[in-house]
């Protein structure tokens, strides 16, 4: 059985993703701001978000270690979106022609569960195509825990050795892998279309 359905990550496939796209408006000074995202806006810290724990929990407890930051730090929920930059080079083209030939679309993201609504609002045209999306912190898993690829090849209806997975992330990829689903650490969208037409969902 050959692959027959995609289940795309979005940060960093679909949408260009950075926390410094946000406070480059706020922080002038570039020495200051990357202290600023390398020890206080960790990626440890915000993956508790991507984990379903709240933002007014996580922001306070940030706050109380880092008082002289906390204006910035509680700007992160409200513009959350202003973190999030345009489409990936040639990804809205590459999804609009799988959509074309038929081919389920779905998607697997860590993403907060309070943040995910005003930004699946302000993306329209991509996302029309995408049959589901399930998101992290909705369902307090995360990738690459082996139980948040079951349960969304379960809700898809997916069977793992016709679907391909796609994520920037090697240990994403990898833990998709690990249930016989085919992966592919995405790169950029040349290399994710040579594949596509390797595996004989897209005909160029």
């Amino acid at each position: 059985m050959g692959i027959t359905a995609v289940i795309f990550d979005v940060g960093n496939v679909l949408y260009d993703w950075d926390p410094r796209f946000l406070y480059e408006r706020l922080i002038d000074d570039e020495q200051a701001l990357d202290a600023f995202l390398r020890d206080v806006v960790t990626p440890q810290w915000h993956f508790q978000h991507d984990a379903g724990r709240p933002f007014a929990e996580t922001s306070a407890e940030l706050a109380a270690q880092f008082p002289e930051y906390a204006d910035l730090i509680r700007l992160w929920g409200p513009r959350f979106n202003d973190s999030v930059g345009d489409p990936i080079k040639g990804m809205e083209k590459l999804v609009a022609e799988l959509g074309e030939a038929g081919v389920p679309l779905f998607a697997i993201t860590n993403f907060s569960d309070e943040f995910w609504p005003a930004f699946r609002a302000a993306q329209t045209d991509m996302f029309d195509r995408f049959r589901d999306v399930l998101v992290s912190g909705e369902v307090g898993l995360t990738k690459p825990d082996a139980a948040i690829y079951r349960l969304a090849l379960d809700r898809f209806g997916l069977r793992p050795e016709s679907t391909l997975f796609i994520d920037d992330r090697a240990e994403n990829v990898s833990g998709a892998e690990a249930l016989g689903t085919k992966g592919h650490q995405f790169h950029d969208s040349d290399r994710l279309r040579a594949e596509l037409n390797l595996l004989g969902l897209l005909t160029a």
